[in-house]
């Protein structure tokens, strides 16, 4: 199989602090990996690697092919990160929210559009401000944001964080999806029994390392 993340020893630093101390990591494409563990391990850092947010101190990494040690803003076109505060502008509506992540890669309104009423974020949704929203609203826009973007690599961190059990189930179909047409995930979640369900294979984070 064809691995679109290795990480070799990886070591990354968030301050002077060690948030990742020798990680080893391979994920091939089409698989949706599960990162365990508890808080504080190193999964945020992983996630935040593999989208060229956080640089490598000593070892490899390599995503999609691309050198994360010296091309890790290359990345940043070809992966999507949803984190813990959604990246959304407060300020724009949820329709130009994703307009603008559309604009990123040159999807076009019909996409947009498209993405929007897959997460249940169009019709009077479309022209609320994110700052109006609740925070399943906010996910989904997240979520819809990253539809947009055609990442070729999901990474997910508490992706169903915010959401209700409709939601939640509509999120694990649209990651089954994604994968089915090529895409690869990696997510953490503290919602074990749904993500482990949902994952092909499950990796531990502890102390910065995978276990």
């Amino acid at each position: 199989m064809q691995s679109v993340i290795e990480l070799h020893g990886v070591v990354a630093l968030l301050g002077r602090f060690p948030a990742l101390a020798g990680v080893d990591l391979t994920v091939n494409r089409g698989e949706i990996v599960l990162l365990q563990g508890p808080n504080g391990a190193g999964k945020t850092s992983v996630l935040r690697v593999c989208a060229g947010l956080l640089p490598i101190e000593r070892g490899t990494g390599h995503v999609l092919g691309i050198d994360l040690s010296t091309q890790r803003e290359a990345i940043r076109s070809r992966v999507g990160l949803l984190g813990h505060t959604n990246g959304l502008y407060l300020d724009l509506t949820v329709s130009q929210n994703i307009s603008f992540w559309a604009s990123t890669v040159g999807a076009n309104q019909a996409e947009v559009e498209a993405a929007m009423s897959l997460m249940r974020v169009d019709g009077r949704l479309a022209t609320v401000k994110a700052s109006q929203l609740s925070a399943g609203q906010r996910r989904r826009t997240a979520l819809a944001s990253l539809i947009v973007r055609r990442a070729e690599v999901w990474l997910l961190d508490e992706p169903h964080a915010g959401l209700d059990s409709a939601g939640r189930d509509e999120l694990d179909s649209l990651l089954r999806t994604a994968v089915a047409s090529g895409a690869t995930v990696v997510l953490s979640s503290h919602e074990s029994e749904r993500a482990s369900a949902l994952a092909s294979r499950s990796v531990v984070i502890d102390g910065g390392r995978a276990q």
